[in-house]
């Protein structure tokens, strides 16, 4: 009983565990980029050179160190654990041997080191810290002559630069990693979109590591300015990295339940309210166009009256995706009026309950994710009320899809302009993605300049 008890309770958990929003893929192409420039960054070898002539050698004085070579940096993942790294590189050793006389130490080392994927308990934040870090002598060679007690300079040599050389480049691959981590403080910061709220992009759990790649699991929160939170929808539709990726390569995957619940930051500002009766390509808004359609109209208004129209969102906006495209659903109300002479209130003709889409396009502009949309089709129409008695609202059709098309659309696309902020981590230039739609999900193949 027991057993089955627990088995349910296993059962439950699994099914109400929440879905990240967003997935992070970096591949060993990022990665390679990220540690090199950091090295370069920091110019930590020759630092370390330069520290050197104040660390006493033993059997040498008036230590210097000169020729650092550049390094050269292999990484390699361990699954579940981070990144093996090995600094191959070379340095001159100069100074007055216990021999007498200067004395030159020409060297080539590797410097290894397990760089093990962390998330930091204070900050939520990914980080790396080394572990086991060891240097490997490659090659030795010294300006004293071969004969000259070969293996008392030898022993010299051996001892000397095991002891010395972890204690002067193991520092190196700290200092690495300090730049590095330092590229993903702005993480989990809350970003603004517009003056309607923000996201953050807060870690679910501890990166994992794969022999090819390092996925980070997103939970993003999207709140509105007034502080309340807007949960992701939890509708069951599954979003994974499709499998046709170049190894090594890097992905960021935002998913349609993500998109959905930042567009819902803009709800309010999707309400618009018409008064133009010229608008782009439509005849003139007045009542005698919409006669053409509801014959009723004339009747009521046998003057020609300019047309208004109250546009309203009622339910939250909801991104779809598939592969190769996206739709943006949209359920509200459209209430035509009949404007009256200037301080006489506009007459409500009809309300009509709407449900449209429009097709999204994507891009990326200034690190931020745009949308832009176009008209779809319009779903279904159906009328609410009407002060011009009833009529068939389906012969409405054009004129309405056409009214969308002019009037609404450029509106949602204005308030789309706004854009959404993508993670900020490693100083990732999103501007050289190339996006890509799968089913429930949209992809951002990572590109390094």
């Amino acid at each position: 009983m027991l057993w089955i008890l627990f088995l349910a309770l296993c059962g439950l958990l699994t099914h109400t565990r929440a879905d990240p929003g967003a997935l992070l893929r970096l591949g060993m192409d990022v990665m390679n980029h990220e540690v090199q420039s950091a090295m370069d960054e920091s110019h930590i070898l020759e630092k370390m050179a330069a520290d050197a002539g104040m660390k006493p050698i033993k059997g040498i004085t008036n230590v210097k160190v000169k020729d650092v070579q550049l390094p050269v940096i292999t990484l390699n993942f361990i699954p579940g654990v981070g990144i093996f790294q090995c600094v191959s590189t070379g340095m001159t050793i100069t100074g007055k041997s216990f021999m007498g006389g200067n004395m030159e130490i020409i060297v080539v080392l590797n410097i290894t080191a397990t760089n093990r994927l962390l998330q930091d308990e204070e900050t939520g934040l990914p980080m790396f810290k080394s572990e086991g870090c060891e240097i490997i002598l490659v090659s030795v060679k010294t300006n004293l002559p071969s004969n000259m007690l070969p293996k008392v300079v030898n022993k010299f040599l051996d001892s000397t630069l095991h002891k010395v050389l972890p204690s002067m480049m193991c520092p190196a691959i700290d200092a690495v990693l300090v730049y590095v981590n330092k590229k993903w403080a702005n993480l989990n910061a809350p970003m603004p979109v517009g003056q309607m709220g923000s996201v953050k992009y807060v870690l679910m759990s501890i990166p994992t590591t794969t022999a090819s790649y390092i996925q980070v699991d997103f939970s993003p929160v999207v709140q509105q300015q007034e502080g309340n939170t807007i949960q992701l929808a939890d509708d069951g539709e599954v979003f994974e990295f499709p499998e046709d990726y170049a190894e090594g390569s890097s992905q960021l995957l935002l998913s349609a339940t993500f998109l959905t619940a930042e567009l819902a930051l803009l709800q309010k500002s999707l309400d618009v309210y018409v008064q133009d009766t010229k608008i782009g390509q439509l005849p003139p808004q007045t009542t005698k166009t919409l006669a053409a359609f509801i014959p009723k109209v004339a009747k009521a208004y046998p003057n020609p009256k300019p047309l208004m129209s109250q546009i309203r969102i009622n339910k939250p906006p909801k991104v779809t995706m598939k592969t190769g495209n996206s739709h943006l659903h949209l359920h509200g109300t459209l209430e035509m009026f009949a404007a009256r002479r200037r301080g006489k209130a506009s007459v409500s003709l009809f309300l009509l309950e709407t449900h449209f889409n429009l097709k999204i396009q994507y891009s990326v502009h200034e690190n931020r994710l745009q949308m832009v949309t176009s008209l779809d089709r319009l779903l279904s129409l159906s009328r609410k009320s009407s002060s011009i008695g009833a009529f068939n609202e389906k012969k409405l059709t054009d004129f309405i899809t056409d009214y969308l098309r002019e009037a609404y659309v450029p509106v949602v696309n204005d308030v789309l302009q706004v854009g959404f902020p993508l993670p900020d981590f490693l100083d990732m230039d999103y501007n050289l993605a190339e996006l890509d739609l799968v089913e429930n999900a949209l992809v951002l193949k990572l590109k390094l300049n």
